[in-house]
C-alpha cells in the first residue's frame, strides 16, 4: 500500500502502489501545467471521514511513497481515462480505483 503525503501535515492517503503510480503521472501532468484540481477518494482508515476531498495545487507539497522498490507497470489507457475524467469535471474521483474497505 503506497502513501500520498499531502501538505506535509496531514496523515498520508493510502493508495495501492499501481494506482498511486498512475496518479503520480496524472498529478504531475496537471501541476506541470499549473492546473489545480480537486481529488476525492474513500479513505481506507476507520476514521470519521467516509469520503475525503483535497485541493491539489502546485504550491502544496506532495510526496509519493511506494512499498515496492520496482516501478509499477503503467497502463496508458488508464492514464488517458483519468485525464479525460479530470479535464471534463475538474475533479479526480478515485472511488473505482481504490480497493474497497
Amino acid at each position: 500500500m503506497g502513501r500520498l503525503r499531502y501538505d506535509g501535515t496531514s496523515d498520508p492517503i493510502l493508495i495501492e502502489d499501481s494506482t498511486l503510480a498512475h496518479l503520480k503521472i496524472v498529478i504531475a501532468t496537471k501541476l506541470r501545467r499549473q492546473e489545480s484540481f480537486m481529488m476525492t477518494w474513500l479513505p481506507i482508515t476507520d476514521g470519521p471521514d467516509q469520503r475525503a476531498t483535497v485541493w491539489i495545487h502546485p504550491a502544496i507539497p506532495l510526496q509519493f511513497g511506494f512499498d515496492a522498490a520496482a516501478p509499477a507497470a503503467i497502463d496508458p489507457h488508464l492514464i488517458a481515462e483519468m485525464m479525460k475524467s479530470l479535464n471534463a469535471t475538474g475533479e479526480l474521483v478515485l472511488d473505482h480505483l481504490v480497493a474497497p474497505r
